[in-house]
């Protein structure tokens, strides 16, 4: 590449800035209209000769280095993903990749020929294939979250010492002994630690380590095991669970697991699982023992995969809504779903990991997130405290996309919160072919002369989840088959405005169906996959709840929907919702996609940086005094509100 090729490429750099904490500049990027999903197939090599292939789904937009770190895929970085540290090196296969300027001050000419990128400056907006080169540091900071860096300064303190042998001249305690020896910290120690010292510290000729966490110490080790302490991180979603392995040496992810939370059984949503404690008293113990059975199954897939014993897990961190913290807690969960929606504590105590079911050191502890109130719980503190929305000057609008939707807005000087009662339709439940986000759910949706269905698995469609009815429905408006009031148009209007997919609109029963998918072409409709037009009600419900919700916070602050300079869609939902059909449709602000940003799983992201940093952890308690929740149940205007947020 000539000379003159680079100083073009730095041009131009300079004149396009990404949305970002420091708006670090890039080359322009294809744009993409935030609709479907790229794939995105990583070659990781492990340094071991024997290089792990990992294929990943995700909006258009997200760049390479976020998608890698929401899958739990290591990519080095000490900047926060800004393109300032020239760490995140990647190759990435294609033609006409975009060239920053801090690609240029990284790369040769040759190595940006052959495509070696910034991994953090790289948007995936087609399919990419990318090789990850094997990390080269032990990184002294931990990049976590959205666009936040995190000094790695974990609760989980370990000290090797080497100690005197008493003699009949020095008779100090085994204890006192090693007090005196770790000069940088005071500490207590545990019953635990007390029963082991004596024996581990003559075993080991006197040659130990002392593990602390919080200021106490929970025990001594034989030798040097400083480089050996975990952590795990808990999202303790209503449906879903997240696990991620953490290695407190390096404050990088060894392994993430999910699976669907055990308590599903007892009901869809935290009001049916708060109703079954309020009919049967036994259910709170079965509740509990089911979110233990969840977290302990969890912890054992990610220990297995990282091959870490479960005795070298001293920490974990869950970040969880207030039902289910309570209900993890054993805490009797009635005053959270009636008036006037009390919590018994809105910052929990920390509590020994086994409390939770968790089989881990026998001294671990588990700090448990604080909840701003009982529908605006610790994974939206988790995820503020993830996303920086105490830190950034701009005007951010954060939703938390799910039965219960949490949304947050700041304007720089005051943030606001509030919850809003979307109901199950998003997670597929109430829907007619509705199912959760598994293979053969159909979860995006062009319609034009055809209909192009993307399908999690390329399997055959068996139903539909929430992205996918969010497709369907903005598609539907898009293309006149549904008019602004939500109903679809008369059959002789269909002909006339979509006539290639007129023969969709039939009806099933009584009911008029748009049927998305035919199993065999003379398939009758109740065997198709179809959007009903009650499907379209329950999503015009969750919609207008939602948007209701953000209206009134905008209002409160003085704002209109122009002056949001970023929405954030959070959790596992929103991180795979088209940013266009959630324009198109009112879910979020009337603004440029690019405006809208798939934040991933911000409470998982938040509780890492809980267990990777003390400074963090006491931010996430303070989010406590700078947050004012507005209850909107109690405002005059909500209904109004939300009837003129019906309409598409």
């Amino acid at each position: 590449m000539a000379q003159d090729d680079f100083e073009l490429a730095s041009a131009l750099a300079d004149d396009v800035a990404r949305e970002g904490l420091l708006q670090p500049h890039e080359a322009d990027q294809a744009t993409h209209d935030g609709t479907g999903r790229v794939q995105l197939h990583y070659r990781v090599d492990t340094g071991s000769g024997d290089p792990q292939d990992r294929q990943v789904r995700v909006p258009p937009g997200v760049t390479v280095f976020d998608a890698a770190s929401w899958n739990g895929i290591a990519i080095d970085s000490t900047c926060g993903g800004h393109g300032t540290c020239h760490k995140c090196k990647v190759r990435v296969e294609g033609d006409a990749l975009p060239i920053t300027r801090h690609d240029v001050k990284t790369f040769t000419s040759d190595q940006i020929a052959a495509g070696w990128r910034l991994g953090c400056l790289v948007k995936a907006t087609r399919d990419l294939r990318v090789d990850v080169p094997p990390l080269t540091t032990r990184p002294k900071a931990a990049t976590v979250g959205v666009g936040r860096q995190v000094i790695l300064r974990p609760a989980v303190q370990k000290r090797y010492v080497e100690l005197d042998e008493p003699t009949l001249a020095d008779q100090r305690t085994d204890l006192v002994r090693l007090t005196e020896a770790v000069t940088d910290l005071e500490f207590t120690a545990d019953l635990h630690a007390i029963r082991r010292m004596a024996t581990v510290m003559r075993q080991a000729d006197w040659k130990v380590t002392a593990v602390l966490v919080d200021e106490v110490l929970v025990d001594v080790e034989p030798g040097d095991t400083t480089d050996t302490q975990y952590a795990i991180a808990f999202d303790l979603g209503t449906t879903t669970v997240v696990a991620t392995l953490l290695d407190l040496a390096t404050g990088t992810p060894v392994a993430v697991a999910s699976m669907l939370n055990k308590q599903q059984p007892f009901g869809g949503d935290v009001i049916t699982r708060i109703s079954a404690t309020m009919m049967d008293p036994s259910s709170l113990g079965r509740l509990r023992d089911a979110a233990a059975a969840t977290l302990q199954e969890l912890a054992t897939q990610v220990l297995t995969e990282g091959g870490v014993d479960p005795a070298s897990v001293y920490e974990v961190a869950v970040a969880g809504n207030a039902t289910m913290t309570a209900l993890a807690l054993g805490i009797d969960p009635e005053p959270l779903g009636v008036a006037p929606f009390v919590m018994s504590v809105a910052q929990p105590p920390s509590v020994p990991a086994a409390d939770l079911g968790l089989a881990l050191h026998q001294g671990a502890r588990a700090m448990l997130f604080p909840a701003l109130g009982a529908y605006v719980g610790g994974d939206i503190v988790a995820g503020m405290l993830a996303s920086g929305m105490d830190r950034d000057k701009r005007c951010r609008l954060f939703i938390d996309v799910g039965t219960n939707c949490e949304i947050v807005l700041s304007d720089g000087d005051t943030i606001l919160s509030t919850a809003a009662p979307a109901g199950p339709a998003f997670e597929g439940g109430a829907i007619r072919c509705g199912m959760r986000a598994a293979d053969g759910a159909i979860e995006t949706i062009k319609l034009g002369d055809t209909v192009e269905l993307g399908v999690i698995g390329d399997v055959e469609p068996k139903g539909l989840c929430g992205s996918g009815l969010v497709d369907a429905v903005a598609e539907l408006v898009k293309v006149g088959l549904l008019d602004a009031s939500g109903r679809f148009v008369p059959n002789d209007d269909a002909a006339s405005v979509a006539p290639a997919l007129a023969d969709r609109l039939t009806a099933v029963g009584e009911e008029r169906v748009f049927v998305l998918h035919r199993p065999s072409p003379d398939a009758p409709p109740e065997e198709c996959v179809y959007l009903s037009q009650r499907d379209v009600r329950e999503l015009q419900f969750a919609k207008a709840a939602i948007s209701t919700g953000w209206s009134l916070l905008l209002e409160e602050l003085g704002l209109e929907h122009r002056d949001v300079q970023q929405v954030l869609l959070a959790g596992s939902f929103g991180s795979y919702l088209s940013p266009a059909s959630a324009v198109r449709i009112g879910l979020v602000p009337k603004l440029p996609v690019l405006r809208i940003v798939a934040a991933g799983n911000v409470a998982g992201e938040g509780a890492k940086m809980a267990l990777l940093s003390r400074r963090e952890r006491e931010g996430a308690n303070l989010l406590l005094e700078e947050v004012r929740y507005v209850e909107l149940s109690d405002r005059p205007d909500f209904n109004d509100a939300f009837v003129d947020q019906l309409g598409f």
